[in-house]
């Protein structure tokens, strides 16, 4: 849309005897549906020499704006002579409600050169555009004018301070107002639930007595985007009680949190839901489709939705390239990163996060290099920080930390806690103590150690049993404030989410858990399976170890999918950290005895267990 000046033809009058009465032609103007309907209304009051009449005019320009022909109202503004506020505002509106706010700030600043006075709706226009240094000051204007008190004025500036994050401002005028509307009540809880402060914004959303789709959605985007997924599917469920009709932004959120959770059935219903009431599967709800799907475990669905987008855009690319990398199909997300390519979509710095993350997950360390180089050589794409953290775990995988340790050394722009925790997290895999050691006591003197370096420092120390050492990081973790995070699985039965925790117990169905992981074990046994206690890093007897290892949060909830499934069903299972070599070993003995597919996503990838192997190749 563009606000340049497009000539609008005119006609001299060729005939003035009976015309349409001012309420007729207010009347087809407002009714034009169509840039064609409102055209020939235009025609009719030029031909009738009525075409300045200030209120006529005014509803033209409001209507050709409404209709997307924005150049048609800047052309009769521009035409209008001495505009009053009422023009001054509408062209401000007008740019406002398309984004383009520099032009409806410019129109401000005119009318204020042109001696023209604001009124409330002037204000309210404005503020809808303005960053927080000019909303201060209109905030001053507003209280010179006598606006300030004013709702819609009011709402305006909670909007301002609530979009620049200035949520002690917000509040302020917001807890001062005699009367909060619909509009401003939507502003806070939006200020509080982009601050991540979910717990105040949904206070207000509770208290509201009328709720419409927009806040609805600011509320179950505020639990997606801030790690509550399991909330923001509850809130949905509610809104369809409510009675009110999702949409598009709604869909969207809730596809990250049924991606989050892992949640293959919640997230099949929705796609079933957005088939079925209308809602466009475009390329924006195609993508979050296949992330969905890739995040919970089928592939084979995000292939299919993947194959479904008709205009394919460089977004939607790189979530099936990502996807491919996340299972372990690191041949296919190159093959599908050459078809794009070839196809003319030019890659962006994300499309080689999954390029260089599939070469990583396949241990193609050449590949990884070839395409790291090719980024700025033939893409111009500046390599960030992820894509050092690619090179780094690509290289630590396959064994060569010494080479993984000069690259972040010679690094262009510094190396995040991140990229430290994944050259510590290969130390203790391949158990180069020293090494880790070494860039632990950096981090310390360096001050750039957080509670991960503390962890993975603990946990080389464990694997070597050095247990002097592990004492003494815990000493420094305990004054520090730091706790490790616990390992958490949870696993998705009857489109409800259960989660365990190490020797979780808090289950109504605990007994049969138990009976089950019991079970396990004699099945383990009877296949030659040997407890890998080497991999429990506590001081214990090795019965203890071995107690311990039964018990971790992947077996609990592996142990519920058999009880509560049926059998030849596949269990998918969402670990927050990375599965242990212990319990990897268990699920792949486990696919094998049951016959059945196990798939386990953790922190790092895609687990898909069959027939005593695993999709991974015991390489993670």
């Amino acid at each position: 849309m563009t606000s340049s000046t497009t000539p609008l033809v005119t006609t001299t009058p060729s005939h003035r005897q009976h015309p349409p009465s001012i309420d007729r032609l207010t009347f087809l103007i407002d009714k034009s549906k169509s840039i064609n309907h409102l055209l020939q209304t235009h025609a009719l009051l030029l031909r009738h020499g009525l075409h300045n009449h200030p209120i006529l005019n005014f509803k033209l320009q409001r209507s050709y704006a409404s209709l997307g022909r924005l150049d048609y109202t800047v052309a009769l503004f521009q035409r209008t002579h001495n505009p009053s506020v009422f023009f001054w505002t509408s062209i401000i509106h007008s740019h406002a409600q398309c984004g383009l706010h520099d032009l409806a700030l410019m129109y401000y600043t005119q009318m204020l050169t042109n001696g023209v006075e604001p009124n409330c709706f002037t204000f309210s226009a404005v503020m809808k555009t303005c960053p927080l240094r000019l909303g201060k000051a209109l905030h001053s204007q507003t209280i010179k004018l006598g606006f300030d008190s004013d709702l819609y004025v009011r709402t305006g500036l909670v909007d301002v301070y609530a979009r620049a994050g200035d949520v002690v401002s917000a509040r302020q005028l917001f807890d001062t107002m005699p009367e909060k509307s619909l509009v401003s009540l939507t502003a806070m809880i939006t200020c509080y639930a982009k601050r991540g402060e979910v717990e105040e914004a949904r206070v207000l959303f509770d208290g509201m007595e009328e709720r419409d789709v927009v806040c609805w959605n600011v509320m179950i985007d505020g639990y997606a985007q801030h790690g509550m997924p399991n909330e923001a599917l509850l809130l949905f469920r509610k809104m369809l009680v409510a009675k009110i009709k999702p949409n598009e932004l709604t869909v969207l959120s809730l596809l990250s949190a049924c991606g989050q959770l892992g949640a293959l059935e919640s997230g099949r219903w929705l796609h079933s839901y957005i088939e079925n009431n209308g809602i466009q599967v475009n390329t924006h709800v195609g993508t979050a489709l296949i992330d969905m799907y890739s995040k919970c475990g089928s592939l084979e669905d995000a292939c299919l939705v993947f194959d479904m987008i008709d205009e394919k855009d460089v977004v939607a690319w790189n979530s099936m390239i990502v996807g491919y990398a996340m299972h372990g199909f690191s041949r296919d997300a190159l093959q599908l990163f050459h078809e794009m390519c070839r196809l003319s979509c030019q890659p962006t710095d994300i499309t080689f996060i999954g390029v260089l993350s599939a070469c990583a997950y396949a241990g193609l360390v050449s590949e990884g290099r070839a395409f790291f180089s090719s980024m700025k050589d033939e893409y111009g794409i500046e390599p960030k920080i992820e894509h050092y953290g690619c090179m780094v775990n690509l290289l630590s995988r396959a064994g060569q930390l010494e080479e993984a340790y000069e690259f972040v050394k010679n690094m262009k722009i510094d190396p995040d806690p991140v990229l430290w925790g994944t050259l510590l997290g290969a130390c203790r895999l391949h158990g180069n103590i020293t090494l880790g050691e070494e860039i632990a006591e950096f981090l310390l003197g360096q001050n750039l150690a957080n509670s991960g370096t503390f962890i993975l420092l603990s946990n080389i120390y464990a694997a070597a049993g050095n247990w002097d050492g592990v004492a003494r990081v815990r000493t420094l973790m305990k004054h520090s404030g730091i706790q490790k995070e616990p390992g958490c699985s949870s696993i998705e039965v009857d489109n409800k989410v259960h989660e365990f925790l190490a020797g979780d117990r808090r289950s109504p169905r605990s007994k049969e858990i138990y009976m089950m992981i019991k079970e396990m074990n004699q099945w383990l046994t009877a296949h030659g399976y040997t407890p890998q206690i080497d991999t429990v890093l506590h001081d214990l007897g090795e019965r203890e170890k071995e107690q311990s290892l039964e018990v971790h949060s992947e077996k609990l909830a592996i142990a519920f999918g058999l009880i509560s499934t049926q059998p030849g069903t596949t269990i998918k299972i969402v670990k927050n950290l990375r599965v242990c070599s212990d319990c990897h070993a268990v699920t792949k003995l486990i696919s094998k005895i049951t016959g059945r597919k196990i798939v386990m996503r953790d922190r790092n990838r895609f687990h898909h267990f069959a027939n005593g192997s695993c999709s991974c190749g015991d390489y993670w």
